[in-house]
């Protein structure tokens, strides 16, 4: 018996095609469009198409990841349901998937997936891109994996993946340890796991987080404006293994002091932050001031999070042990 997947439709490229009059691309497939041009999968599924929105991907906000999973755990919730596949622009997808994998409880297969191509393009990648997420959501082994990015026959944890390339078909990548799998001859193949995955029961958000990314001589003066018009939340992408300018120091400071709390990436690709360097503005100097270790996630991914744990609790202890579970278990 064939498995049922929903399909659930929220835009991006996936569903455009060009303007001729604009010269640019802009929303134009439906959901029903799309899926016509993936031929044959109906051998492999039973199908179920869903419509959420028409967003390009820098439209979506954490609102509108919110409401998706309120969707997703509706339609999953159904016995007839085996698992989801999601399109979505992809300048935002990472941050869509993680929200999602962070939030989500399910067993059942979940995969993010879309296209860099739009359907007026030569090669457009987007009926390939949701074969291979179809074929991945009926496989047993993407069970209890959370969420999952698809494209270009490469299966990616949403708690790793982030775009590389503004163009290439195989944009989305995970650079510390690679896919954890392909789709090959229409079949999910997975060649590792993950050990841990990371869940935030909240039913809220906070929206008011935001994201800095620390440059050569950048002082405090963000922070402080960030800090008066009411930010709850900073992510700080720093330097190397995770250190500031020391000009960031009092900016920092002066938001603890007011409630606002802190967590520290690397605006580096790969590699995770540790409070290593002792010297004004390095790791061990923020995180004795109170600053929360963010491991290997970039700003996009941390501040996302930051949102959701929020939303969560306000007790710093325990965002502090959403955030740094790993680099606990580690000291101990």
């Amino acid at each position: 018996m064939k498995k049922k997947i929903a399909i659930i439709f929220t835009g991006g490229t996936i569903s455009m095609k060009i303007d001729p009059r604009l010269n640019a691309a802009i929303p134009a497939l439906s959901g029903k469009d799309i899926l016509h041009m993936v031929t044959g999968i109906e051998d492999y599924a039973e199908i179920e198409m869903l419509q959420f929105g028409e967003y390009p991907g820098p439209h979506v906000t954490p609102q509108i990841m919110f409401n998706l999973k309120k969707m997703l755990e509706n339609v999953l919730l159904r016995e007839d349901i085996s698992g989801a596949v999601v399109t979505h622009g992809t300048d935002t997808l990472e941050e869509t998937a993680y929200f999602l994998d962070l939030t989500l409880k399910t067993q059942k297969p979940v995969i993010v997936t879309g296209s860099m191509r739009n359907s007026s393009e030569l090669g457009y990648d987007g009926p390939s891109n949701i074969a291979s997420s179809i074929c991945t959501a009926i496989s047993e082994q993407a069970k209890g994996k959370g969420v999952l990015v698809v494209f270009n026959n490469e299966i990616n944890a949403a708690s790793e993946v982030t775009k590389t390339h503004t163009l290439s078909l195989d944009t989305f990548k995970s650079p510390d340890f690679g896919p954890l799998g392909i789709v090959d001859n229409d079949e999910a193949i997975f060649y590792r796991d993950i050990l841990y995955h990371d869940y935030i029961p909240t039913e809220n958000i906070e929206p008011r987080v935001s994201l800095l990314k620390t440059v050569a001589g950048m002082d405090d003066r963000l922070f402080k404006f960030l800090v008066d018009s009411g930010e709850k939340g900073i992510v700080i992408e720093g330097t190397g293994r995770g250190n500031v300018t020391p000009r960031m120091v009092e900016g920092i400071k002066y938001a603890i002091s007011n409630g606002t709390v802190i967590v520290l990436v690397s605006r580096c690709s790969r590699g995770r932050v540790l409070d290593t360097y002792g010297y004004e503005g390095g790791g061990k100097n923020l995180t004795s001031m109170g600053v929360i270790l963010g491991d290997n996630l970039p700003g996009q991914k941390a501040r996302i999070k930051l949102m959701i744990a929020l939303g969560y609790t306000n007790n710093h202890d325990e965002i502090r042990e959403i955030f740094e579970r790993d680099i606990y278990k580690r000291r101990r």
